[in-house]
C-alpha cells in the first residue's frame, strides 16, 4: 500500500493538515487500512523533503496545512499511469505459515488449511454483505459521493482476494493429498488444477482484516 501516493492524491484536492488526511484516507478506503497520525506526519515530512509537498500556512484552528507541489503532481500522474510491480510481491503470512508447516513435527497442516478456510469464507461473507449494502446505496442515488464508490471498489477487490485465497487453499489440500499417496497411485492421480496465463486468477493473499467502517444511511 502506498501511503505516500495516497496522501498526494488527497492533497491534489486542496491543502490539508495531518489529522484531516488520516480521516479522509480512512473514509476513502473504508478503514480497511487504518493509519495513525504518526504515519501521516512522518510521510508528510518525507514528501516535503523530496519537494512533493510544501507547507501552506495554517487554518483558523492553527493546524499546519500542506499543499501538493508541481513536482508532486507529476509524481502522482506517474503513479497512476505505472502498473503495480509484482516482481517483488509483499510477504504473505499465510504462504509463509503453510511453507513452514510442511513437515513440521506435531503440526497437522491439513488442520491449518481447514482453519484458515473457515476464516476466509467468513471474511468473504462479511465483505459480500457490506458490498450489497454499499451497492444498493450507490445505485439508488442516495449516495453520490466518491468515497462511497471508492469503498465499493475496495470491497470488491477484497472479495476477489478471498475467493482466490479459498481456491488456493483447496489447491494446497489437493496437492497434499496427492503427495501422501503411494508412488503408484500418485502417478495415476490427476494433478490439482493449475493457474494459467489463459485463465488468470487473482493473486492469493492472506485474509485482510475485517473492515471497521459502518456505512452511512
Amino acid at each position: 500500500m502506498s501511503i505516500r501516493h495516497g496522501l498526494l492524491a488527497l492533497l491534489e484536492r486542496g491543502p490539508r493538515y495531518g489529522s484531516q488526511l488520516r480521516t479522509e484516507f480512512e473514509s476513502r478506503t473504508g478503514s480497511t487500512w487504518p493509519l495513525n497520525v504518526g504515519q501521516v506526519y512522518t510521510t508528510l515530512a518525507r514528501l516535503e523533503r523530496d519537494g512533493l509537498v510544501a507547507p501552506d500556512g495554517e487554518d483558523t484552528a492553527g493546524h499546519t496545512l500542506y499543499a501538493i507541489t508541481d513536482t508532486g503532481r507529476a509524481e502522482l500522474r506517474e503513479w497512476y499511469e505505472r502498473p503495480v510491480d509484482r516482481a517483488n510481491p509483499p510477504r504473505d503470512e499465510l504462504s509463509i505459515k503453510l511453507a513452514m508447516a510442511v513437515g513440521a513435527p506435531g503440526v497437522d497442516i491439513r488442520a491449518v488449511i481447514q482453519s484458515q478456510r473457515h476464516a476466509t469464507i467468513r471474511a468473504m461473507q462479511d465483505y459480500t454483505r457490506l458490498k450489497a449494502t454499499a451497492l444498493a446505496a450507490v445505485e439508488s442515488g442516495r449516495s453520490g459521493e466518491r468515497d462511497d464508490v471508492a469503498w465499493l471498489l475496495v470491497l470488491e477487490q477484497l472479495i476477489f482476494q478471498t475467493e482466490a485465497e479459498a481456491r488456493w487453499l483447496d489447491h494446497c489440500e489437493a496437492r497434499l493429498v496427492r503427495l501422501s499417496l503411494p508412488a503408484d497411485r500418485r502417478a495415476a492421480a490427476p494433478d490439482p488444477p493449475q493457474a494459467s496465463a489463459e485463465t488468470p486468477a487473482p493473486t492469493a493473499t492472506t485474509t485482510p482484516p475485517r473492515p471497521a467502517r459502518t456505512r452511512r444511511a
